[in-house]
C-alpha cells in the first residue's frame, strides 16, 4: 500500500527533485502542491507521466480557505507525512532598505503557513502508521549562529523552529513526528548561483532522512544529510 505524501513547494528547486524521488520511490502518492500549477511545466509533466502517483493542487499556503480546499480534498484519507518545504525570501532586509510588509509577508509563508498545514491535516496524521510533519527551516534561523542581516528571514525561520518545538510536544499524544530541517545552501533561484549544493543533492538527503524518520526522532533540527543542528 503506497504512502502518502503532502508536499508544498513542489513545483521547482527542491520541492519539484523531492516530487521525482518520491515517485521514483514506487512507495508513495504525492500530493503535489504550489501556487500557480499552470505555470508549473515540469510538475505537470512529471504528473502526466505517473497519473497515478501525483495529485497536484493549486495551493496558497497564507489563504485559509486555500488550505481547507486541500485537505477537503485528501478527504478522511491518511497523511503520511506533510513536508512543508514553500518559503519565500525577500530582498529588502537590510538596515538601509528594509520592506516591513513584506517582512510580514514572509512571516505568513515561512513561519505560519506551517503551523497552518499542521492544523489542516492533523485529522489525517493521525491514521496514518508512521505520521510525521517535516518543515524546511534553515541554518540561518539557528539562535546559535549569530549574525546580522537578512533579518526577515532569519527570523521567519528562526520562529518556525520554535512552532515545530512546540508542536512536537503538543502532537506527542497523537504519535506524530515533528521536524525542522536545514535543506543545506542550495543553488536555486532563493540560494542563488555561489550556493554549495545543487537542488537534487539536498532532496536526496532530505528523502533519505524523512523516510527513515520515527516518533523518536520528533522535536529535533536536522540537516539535510542527517546530522544534527543546534537551535
Amino acid at each position: 500500500m503506497l504512502q502518502t505524501l503532502v508536499l508544498t513547494g513542489a513545483n521547482r528547486g527542491i520541492g519539484l527533485e523531492l516530487t521525482r524521488l518520491f515517485v521514483a520511490s514506487h512507495d508513495w502518492f504525492v500530493h503535489a502542491c504550489c501556487r500557480r500549477p499552470d505555470d508549473a511545466d515540469a510538475l505537470r509533466q512529471l504528473a502526466g507521466d505517473h497519473p497515478d502517483r501525483i495529485a497536484i493542487h493549486a495551493l496558497d499556503v497564507t489563504d485559509a480557505g486555500s488550505v481547507a480546499d486541500l485537505a477537503a480534498a485528501t478527504g478522511a484519507a491518511p497523511v503520511d507525512l506533510l513536508l512543508n518545504n514553500a518559503g519565500i525570501l525577500n530582498p529588502h532586509q537590510t538596515l538601509d532598505d528594509l520592506d516591513f510588509d513584506a517582512w510580514e509577508q514572509e512571516l505568513r509563508v515561512n513561519t505560519i503557513a506551517p503551523m497552518r498545514m499542521a492544523l489542516a491535516l492533523r485529522a489525517n496524521l493521525r491514521q496514518a502508521a508512521n505520521p510525521r510533519i517535516v518543515t524546511i527551516s534553515s541554518q540561518m534561523g539557528s539562535l546559535a549562529r549569530p549574525k546580522g542581516g537578512a533579518y526577515a528571514y532569519r527570523s521567519s525561520k528562526a520562529a518556525v523552529n520554535k512552532v515545530t518545538q512546540g508542536l512536537a510536544v503538543d502532537l506527542a499524544g497523537d504519535g506524530i513526528c515533528v521536524v525542522a530541517m536545514h535543506p543545506g545552501w542550495v543553488r536555486t533561484n532563493m540560494g542563488g548561483p555561489e550556493a554549495e549544493i545543487e537542488p537534487i543533492e539536498s532532496a536526496q538527503g532530505i528523502f533519505a532522512v524523512v523516510t527513515g524518520l520515527t516518533r523518536a526522532d520528533t522535536g529535533r533540527f536536522l540537516t539535510w544529510d542527517g546530522r544534527e543542528h543546534a537551535w
